[in-house]
């Protein structure tokens, strides 16, 4: 089913009661910056945010509520900023440090929006069920691509599929690792089975994608075996309760590095892209762009089109062009 276009009277009306929010959150963060004690500013990192609410690790196991100041802009999970303690123990965040990445998705109006930050690996989960879609791996890769973090692909609950169900699942994925994603069998029903995903977790910021159904959370309660303590911490700082961890939540792996959950990932479309950074952002093609006959090549219908031959000669795999044309026809509506 199509998704339903805001007309521009709502996006007005949603415009508005964004602007009223944020004078609303300015004024709370004001009046708490009035209160900041006297002692010195300090570095930390955001581990989640709920609305107007940060939750910032001072890098030990002690979590402070904070509040944002609203010209700093906006602050995300994983975000370096720095904060000023309140005198009643909570703190006021008064600026975000340089991001060294940051995954964007448009948010409902086409407002492109972080999701998290300073992430240095994507993991993108497939499972059996449902269906995994190669379309939406792409959108995933080209993302990463854009932002310059390495991408894994794990294939999850790898104990419910036989051989003819492997065979399948590689038939239709195996190319990605000859284009160089490294890809992974995974199954927390077996002894040593997340072994694989471990390691590669070890001194990354990962933050794993996928749709809803494949696996994530089980993923994450296998991968963290004090998740409940991290979430009282949690809990107590936000005087929330469980409900900070609906939100994008960053978390302490036992082993090194940090795990980002998030629930706005189980869907993803691309932003505004250029086409030429489109086409970058499939990996295997860059050996190719600029070699077609006619400049303008749209790759579909044209004569000694480059990306075509590749595909006849096996140095592209026809599903890949497939979804590139598909993904830059949705840039370009009237292309």
């Amino acid at each position: 089913m199509a998704k339903r276009r805001l007309t521009e009277r709502q996006r007005e009306r949603i415009g508005a009661i964004q602007e009223r929010r944020r004078k609303k959150l300015e004024q709370h963060a004001d009046q708490a910056l009035s209160e900041v004690s006297e002692t010195a500013p300090r570095e930390g990192k955001v581990i989640t945010r709920h609305g107007q609410n940060l939750i910032v690790s001072d890098g030990t196991e002690h979590y402070t509520h904070c509040l944002s100041r609203q010209n700093i802009g906006q602050v995300v999970c994983g975000d370096r900023v720095v904060w000023q303690s309140t005198d009643d123990g909570q703190g006021v965040v008064t600026a975000v440090l340089p991001r060294d990445t940051a995954l964007i998705r448009p948010n409902f109006s086409g407002e492109a929006r972080a999701l998290a930050a300073n992430i240095s690996q994507i993991v993108i989960v497939l499972a059996p069920e449902p269906p995994p879609s190669q379309y939406l791996v792409d959108q995933y890769l080209v993302a990463a691509e854009q932002i310059g973090v390495t991408t894994l692909i794990a294939l999850n609950k790898r104990d419910l599929m036989d051989q003819t169900a492997i065979d399948s699942f590689e038939q239709q994925f195996g190319h990605y690792e000859k284009i160089g994603y490294p890809v992974i069998e995974i199954s927390a029903k077996f002894e040593h089975g997340l072994d694989p995903l471990i390691e590669r977790l070890n001194n990354q910021t990962s933050i794993l994608v996928g749709q809803s159904g494949v696996g994530k959370s089980s993923l994450i309660m296998a991968l963290l075996p004090d998740i409940d303590i991290q979430i009282g911490r949690l809990s107590e700082a936000s005087g929330m309760g469980c409900h900070t961890t609906s939100a994008t939540t960053l978390y302490d792996l036992p082993s090194g590095g940090h795990l980002i959950d998030s629930p706005g990932v189980r869907s993803f479309r691309l932003g505004e892209l250029a086409p030429e950074a489109l086409a970058q952002g499939f990996i295997e093609f860059r050996d190719f762009l600029g070699h077609c006959k006619f400049s303008n090549c749209s790759h579909q219908q044209e004569p000694s089109c480059a990306l075509k031959e590749a595909v006849e000669q096996g140095k592209i795999h026809p599903q890949r062009l497939s979804n590139y044309l598909h993904m830059l026809q949705g840039l370009n509506p009237s292309h």
